[in-house]
Order: structure tokens, then C-alpha cells, then sequence
């Protein structure tokens, strides 16, 4: 598998939560607050601050995928079809584990499937492996 497999896993996963988010109210329901979720974010190099974001979102974390990892495609498979039960203080951010070895150095990443929750200057304070989205939920509170 190489990038180009990891990039498609990854746009296909924010297309699936995209299609997740409520369409425009009509006129007779912009009186309903739109209900809030989780944000994703596909870690580009050279253009994805995390400093920035970990400093503006509430709960920054950081999934490292690899695209030939059968744990990671039922990850992004189960976030996918869940989206809606993450908790909408999260911003998810994921990184590929094949190529990006000096943010998996900075946060002790030795294993694919792999969260890091950030603190807000962006240090990782709490490592976990797989869990879906009950993990995810759990090891933000």
C-alpha cells in the first residue's frame, strides 16, 4: 500500500463525515441550533500546524494510519459510520505512520493504530491503541 492508498482511505473517511453533517436549515428551521461535531483534519507536511490547532481546539488528536493495517481500516471504517456519536469537543487529525516519522518520534508513536491526545501547545499527554470510537470518546474526558 503506499500513500497514494492512505490519502483515498483518508478523503474517503472526511467525504463519509461530510455527508454526515446536516444540509442548510430551511427557513422554517433556522431557529434549531445546528448540532455540533467533530472535526477532521487530514495531516498534511509542511502545512498542517498542529501547535495551531492543539492552541484553538478544545481536544486535539492525532490517529496514525497505515493503509495496510487491517486495525486501521476498521478504525476509519467504525469513525466513519459513527461520526455522529464522537464527541464534538474533538479534532481528529490523522497522520500516515509510514511517512511520518518525525511526528511519531515527537509523540512516542511506536504502532499503527495508534491515538495521541494533545495538550494545547501540542504535547502529547496520553497514548492509546485501536478502541474505535467508544476509545476515542473515552480517552479524551
Amino acid at each position: 500500500m503506499n500513500l497514494g492508498m492512505l490519502r483515498g482511505a483518508a478523503v474517503a473517511l472526511t467525504l463519509a463525515v461530510a455527508a454526515l453533517q446536516p444540509a442548510a436549515p430551511s427557513f422554517a428551521e433556522t431557529s434549531v441550533a445546528e448540532e455540533a461535531r467533530a472535526r477532521l483534519i487530514q495531516y498534511e507536511p509542511g502545512s498542517t500546524d498542529l501547535e495551531a490547532i492543539a492552541a484553538q481546539e478544545e481536544k486535539t488528536v492525532v490517529f496514525f494510519f497505515a493503509s495496510w493495517c487491517p486495525n486501521c481500516i476498521l478504525t476509519l471504517s467504525e469513525l466513519s459510520e459513527k461520526w455522529s456519536q464522537i464527541e464534538p469537543d474533538i479534532t481528529l487529525v490523522i497522520a500516515d505512520y509510514d511517512t511520518e516519522t518525525g511526528l511519531k518520534a515527537k509523540y512516542g508513536v511506536t504502532y499503527q493504530d495508534t491515538f495521541v491526545l494533545l495538550d494545547s501547545q501540542a504535547n502529547g499527554v496520553k497514548l492509546w491503541n485501536a478502541g474505535g470510537v467508544a476509545g476515542l470518546n473515552e480517552n479524551t474526558r
